[in-house]
């Protein structure tokens, strides 16, 4: 359905009030031609001191109300009778009483939650989300929202806050307990005998890629007095030794240096968990940590791949955060139009949130409505107010005439019966 526009209403109220106008008045003009046709023959036709004085009260209760809607908009006939022209000379108060009256029945709770209660504004809503074209519309809409925050946003701003968050977070829980709970975590899985492998290993080859850099470290530690070749021989030993050594260690899951490991790590975590001191060190060595430059830079990393990679998506059309918004929001709109309580749950807050917002904003609105009529012109408020009720008011002017006329046949006729 279509709707006309504010000119083209604009437009059709003017004519019809024109039509209105000319209706009326031609009544006038005809009780007028009547009265004085009847008062003319009145002597030589018998009975038309009937017709005469029915024509005579048309025309004063056509005059009178005439003179009554006219007032109203203007001066009649331009003459300056007090009490005439009352809506230009009144406009500002009719202003004051508009919004006064828009603000004492129609924005109260009662009139918003009766006018809500039968709504179901949020069953609406849910079928309208579980559209599919609809959820890809407000995915897309959500894309060139995100994309506008995050192209606004302050990159230090949000740098900061962000190295906040993660620090507060952070100092807020005890280093400590986590790092035992994690060391109990590793050790009962077994997992730290595979790290520990792979370290011995990767030790076992640095030992033997570096034998020339340990060679010539044992020369220098040996005293002077030591022949060469005694070198050679000790070195050669204990190089193929320690290598031997690592990766039997690394090689046999039940070596005795893996239980001593364990035992270690296990009084480490037990420490790290009930050690006052122990404690106390985690959490400095938790506070250098967050004090270490390289947390900001990490920070900044973050911020700065995390903002590209959102950006890239929200601009996509086809990108995997467009998609994931369009099914999660269809999704919500399929729960919230099949789910009962949830359609309550919304529409109670919807109530409420409505009512909150009218009860602090009425008084607004009303100095709105005041404000807005206090500045149109006199002459155009007038006109405006008379293209919308002026068409009914010239039905007072008809009906002024038929009634006018009837009484005065009634008054006439119950005259002739007395005399």
């Amino acid at each position: 359905m279509t709707h006309p526009s504010p000119s083209d209403d604009e437009a059709q109220r003017s004519a019809e009030l024109r039509r209105m106008k000319l209706t009326a008045t031609m009544l006038l003009v005809g009780a007028t031609v009547v009265f004085v046709v009847a008062r003319v023959l009145e002597g030589d036709v018998a009975g038309l001191g009937f017709v005469r004085a029915t024509a005579e009260a048309a025309m004063v209760g056509a005059i009178a109300d005439w003179f009554a809607v006219t007032a109203l908009f203007r001066h009649p006939l331009g003459i300056p009778i007090p009490h005439t022209a009352i809506i230009p000379n009144r406009k500002d108060d009719i202003g004051r009483g508009l919004g006064s009256f828009v603000q004492q029945n129609f924005l109260t709770r009662a009139v918003i939650e009766e006018r809500l209660a039968g709504a179901s504004l949020a069953a609406r809503l849910g079928a309208w989300l579980a559209e599919p074209e609809t959820a890809r519309r407000v995915a897309d809409q959500a894309g060139g929202v995100l994309r506008s925050t995050l192209e606004t946003l302050r990159d230090d701003d949000v740098q900061e806050t962000l190295e906040t968050a993660v620090a507060q977070r952070v100092r807020a829980v005890a280093a400590g307990p986590v790092l035992a709970r994690a060391i109990d975590l590793a050790v009962a899985d077994g997992r730290h005998q595979e790290v520990l492998s792979v370290l011995l290993r990767k030790v076992a080859e640095a030992v033997e890629e570096n034998e020339d850099v340990l060679r010539t470290r044992l020369e220098q530690e040996t005293p002077w007095w030591v022949p060469d070749r005694i070198d050679d021989r000790i070195f050669g030993r204990v190089h193929s030794g320690v290598q031997r050594f690592l990766r039997e260690v690394a090689d046999d899951p039940g070596h005795q240096m893996r239980e001593t490991l364990d035992l270690r790590v296990r009084t480490l975590a037990d420490q790290l968990a009930r050690s006052p001191s122990m404690r106390a060190r985690a959490d400095e060595l938790k506070e250098e940590l967050l004090d270490h430059p390289a947390l900001r830079d990490w920070s900044a990393t973050v911020w700065a791949d995390l903002k590209e990679a959102l950006l890239t998506s929200a601009e996509d059309p086809g990108s995997d955060l467009r998609r994931r918004l369009g099914e999660a929001v269809q999704s919500f709109g399929v729960r919230l139009r099949d789910d009962p309580v949830l359609q309550e749950r919304l529409d109670s807050w919807i109530a409420s949130s409505a009512v909150e917002v009218v009860e602090r904003s009425k008084g607004e609105v009303g100095d709105v409505i005041a404000s807005t009529v206090a500045r149109w012109d006199a002459s155009e408020a007038t006109r405006r107010i008379e293209l919308q009720v002026g068409r009914d008011l010239q039905f007072i002017r008809i009906n002024g005439t038929v009634v006018g006329g009837l009484a005065g046949l009634v008054i006439y006729s119950v005259g002739r019966l007395i005399a």
